[in-house]
């Protein structure tokens, strides 16, 4: 074959850089969005925010709008709406800040405070956790309190570091003592007592090998009495029997009566099985919720979050130098330009996500008013369809986004959810029937908990056909035990 030049026409979606930055906007969550709207703040001059209100952002915005090709835009964006979800809306756009209360209200789940909330509070309890010790500062501080030689604070120091952060020493001695340098000539019987002085550190039970250690060590330092003295035989003799709630072959192997088996119990179960977790750093995460949810007027109803909502504008210093330029400066009127597809995409972003919120409110209303037990059957697909918006859109929208209740604070995704056919012909929601279980579990009696059988007989008799794998599947994921391990005295 002979090379030869063709031409050859087709049509390809290509994506704006505003719709690129708006699909980018969608998908990030409310600390992922605010993070990034600092950054454009801190590298475009021609953007600010505005503590007067969001008003006057898009005035600001349209004012000192720089030329551009309106057809070339606009034709893009709309061959870009099937793949980016995006919709022109006739509906009206959602509360502002400006028009929301900033009142206080409790929840079941927690306390949302709105706008007007005091910033010390945060900064106050931040440095009262970094103030809390380590555990390792914790049981050094009682090293240096014993009058112990230098030889063997060394070794108790050494054993300290190898502590995991539930306080257990998962490796074993003999490994330990052989990554010791030969030449300190230190016998293994030197880290045993090293370790007991450890064990008698505070909290009790630290140190342990083993979660038996752990228990036992915190029998032992207890007053002595018959209770005591058949929960540290438990712990020590049978306590893989106790875990599997096997209470008839205790009594027999202890030769105890119901009673002191109860009272037994009742003792090792109020043992801290890992008393270094007490120490531990955790990072506080904190969730902002995008929209909240109020009843009305005898309607549910949601706002966008006000502590969500960031306020941009336009500088208007330098929006007025570059619109005074005849010929104008490229790099100003470049950012310009991104100042100006940031605010209107952040107002995109949050009307999105207002009607998608709006919409899942309407269709689990009964949610709302009576709890899990009423969530309706509900996918993406539907709410899709009912605001015209790709699929694809949706899914961005309730990925990371929180809204806020009086039962509490849910992603958005949580109202989402699998569905099972009834007797009656309709359909019955995951997440109900697993509020179900919940309630079928908490009622029933000790000694005779319920099966994951019986369970789907007794979802049957209410209409709800379940097998007794899906019921254990739903079980599991609320982290509730099989039966045998429900058990009860």
């Amino acid at each position: 074959m002979k090379p030869a030049l063709q031409l050859k026409l087709s049509q390809h979606l290509a994506l704006t850089p505003q719709l690129q930055q708006s699909i980018k906007l969608l998908q990030l969550s409310t600390v992922e969005m605010q993070q990034e709207i600092e950054r454009y703040l801190l590298e475009n001059p021609m953007l600010e925010r505005d503590d007067d209100g969001p008003g006057e952002s898009f005035a600001a915005a349209q004012q000192f709008d720089a030329p551009r090709n309106e057809t070339n835009e606009r034709s893009t964006a709309e061959a870009a709406d099937e793949h980016a979800g995006r919709e022109e809306r006739e509906t009206e756009v959602p509360s502002t800040p400006s028009e929301i209360d900033d009142d206080r209200w409790t929840s079941d789940a927690g306390t949302f405070t709105g706008a007007g909330r005091d910033e010390d509070d945060d900064s106050d309890a931040q440095d009262i956790h970094a103030n809390l010790p380590s555990l390792r500062d914790h049981l050094t501080w009682q090293l240096g309190m014993t009058q112990l030689g230098e030889r063997d604070r060394s070794l108790v120091r050494f054993l300290i570091e190898a502590l995991d952060d539930d306080g257990y020493l998962s490796t074993p001695l003999q490994e330990l003592w052989e990554t010791l340098p030969p030449e300190y000539e230190i016998e293994l019987d030197e880290l045993e007592i090293a370790l007991r002085h450890i064990q008698s550190f505070d909290p009790t039970g630290i140190g342990a090998r083993s979660p038996q250690e752990c228990l036992a060590l915190q029998l032992r330092a207890l007053e002595p009495t018959p209770t005591r003295q058949l929960a540290l035989q438990i712990v020590e003799k049978h306590l893989e029997l106790l875990a599997a709630r096997d209470f008839a072959k205790i009594k027999r192997f202890t030769d105890c009566d119901d009673e002191a088996l109860k009272a037994a119990h009742a003792l090792i179960v109020s043992l801290d099985p890992r008393p270094g977790a007490r120490f531990a750093q955790l990072e506080a995460r904190y969730i902002t919720p995008d929209v909240i949810v109020k009843k009305l007027k005898g309607k549910w109803t949601a706002y966008i979050n006000p502590d969500a909502y960031p306020r941009l504008r336009i500088n208007r210093l330098y929006a007025e130098v570059l619109a005074k330029q005849r010929r104008g400066n490229g790099n100003l009127s470049s950012q310009l330009q991104e100042a100006r597809w940031l605010i209107k995409n952040v107002q995109q972003r949050f009307d999105t996500i207002h009607r998608v919120t709006q919409a899942i409110v309407d269709r689990q209303r009964q949610f709302f008013e009576h709890g899990e037990v009423a969530m309706r059957p509900l996918v993406l697909r539907e709410i899709a369809d009912i605001l015209g918006l790709h699929e694809s859109t949706v899914s961005r929208v309730t990925s990371q986004k929180y809204m806020a209740t009086p039962r509490g604070i849910f992603e958005l995704k949580y109202f989402f959810g699998s569905h099972v056919s009834t007797d009656s012909g309709g359909a019955c929601s995951a997440t109900a029937i697993r509020a179900l279980i919940k309630q079928l579990i908490a009622a029933e009696d000790g000694k005779k908990p319920l099966s994951d059988s019986q369970l789907s007989e007794i979802l049957g008799q209410q209409g709800i056909v379940v097998a007794r794998r899906t019921v254990a599947k739903y079980r599991e994921s609320l982290n509730i035990p099989p039966v045998n391990l429900r058990k009860t005295l």
